[in-house]
């Protein structure tokens, strides 16, 4: 796959960047640190520059989050009500659960849009739980954007920065991604044994 990624932007540069990371929002297993990286490196040996490459993938990422965030309007909280009508037994899921989630991420959802940008595989999934709890699209956009310059910017600079070592920069990505998906298990175990504890005491 990485020949693949590669070829696509020597051939056709700030198009194959936009294509690619366009892609890559809506496939989340392609990896968005081979490409900005990659493009970074690009900048000191052909005649992309850096902030046209940024440009590119920037716009790449909000066509990409659009179409997920419009995903997530089709599964609203009402189609999931349904799901939890015919299916709440099995999944353990209460409308009251629904509503719940949806409330939390009426409250916290702009910021939580913003920093999951920065997080490997979730940046891009994020736009579902958006489009589901009916995020103004506008405001949607400007957090995803925000969060979307600031890995872009970060990427492409480092991969110009190391030049033709930019494959150096995916190992600390690969590092950077397994300490964030190893705080995000520890935070949901510490919030579900709280919760079970919570549910125990009451029940006792």
């Amino acid at each position: 796959m990485e020949n693949w990624l590669i070829g696509i932007m020597n051939e056709f540069g700030y198009v194959g960047v936009f294509f690619l990371i366009a892609l890559e929002n809506i496939f989340p297993p392609i990896p968005s640190e081979v490409i900005l990286t990659f493009a970074g490196f690009m900048t000191t040996s052909t005649d992309l520059n850096i902030f046209g490459v940024v440009l590119s993938a920037t716009a790449g990422s909000l066509v990409g989050a659009c179409a997920l965030y419009r995903i997530g309007l089709l599964m609203d909280v009402e189609r999931l009500e349904k799901v939890v009508d015919r299916w709440g037994t099995i999944l353990r899921l209460t409308k009251k659960d629904i509503h719940k989630a949806d409330n939390w991420f009426d409250k916290h959802g702009y910021v939580t849009v913003f920093l999951c940008r920065l997080i490997p595989l979730i940046r891009s999934l994020i736009s579902i739980p958006a489009g589901m709890s009916n995020m103004k699209f506008g405001t949607f956009l400007i957090y995803t954007a925000a969060g979307t310059l600031i890995w872009n910017i970060v990427l492409v600079s480092l991969g110009a920065s190391v030049g033709e070592n930019w494959k150096d920069i995916l190992n600390y990505f690969e590092i950077y991604s397994k300490l964030i998906y190893l705080l995000i298990i520890v935070t949901i175990v510490v919030i579900t044994s709280f919760y079970i504890k919570k549910v125990v005491k009451k029940i006792s």
